[in-house]
């Protein structure tokens, strides 16, 4: 597994870090929308910015959650036609090994 992208982060500034995992627990919850469809939205952001180490890690989150791949695929639809094709091209790196 790749190292946590907030390591450094965490060692110099715990108490940012121990906010930033409280304000991701209190915005992932189920409420009014499914925890699955918060992670789903949250992946076609990070597909829309070129984070493929976030698509990657909310797409197993999502998945964890109970979305499948045709959801994640989906959601990446959505993300293409509202933003143009490059969240194609990151979310296809970012989901080689983690749907099949």
């Amino acid at each position: 597994m790749p190292e946590n992208p907030l390591s450094t982060a965490s060692a110099i500034d715990p108490k940012l870090v121990e906010n930033i995992r409280v304000a991701d627990a209190w915005a992932f919850a189920d409420g009014a929308l499914p925890a699955k469809v918060k992670l789903l939205m949250a992946m076609a952001f990070d597909a829309e910015h070129g984070a493929i180490g976030g698509v990657s890690a909310l797409a197993q989150r999502a998945m964890r959650a109970g979305a499948t791949k045709e959801e994640i695929a989906e959601t990446l639809r959505v993300a293409c036609v509202m933003c143009g094709v490059g969240p194609a091209y990151i979310g296809s790196q970012a989901l080689a090994g983690v749907v099949k």
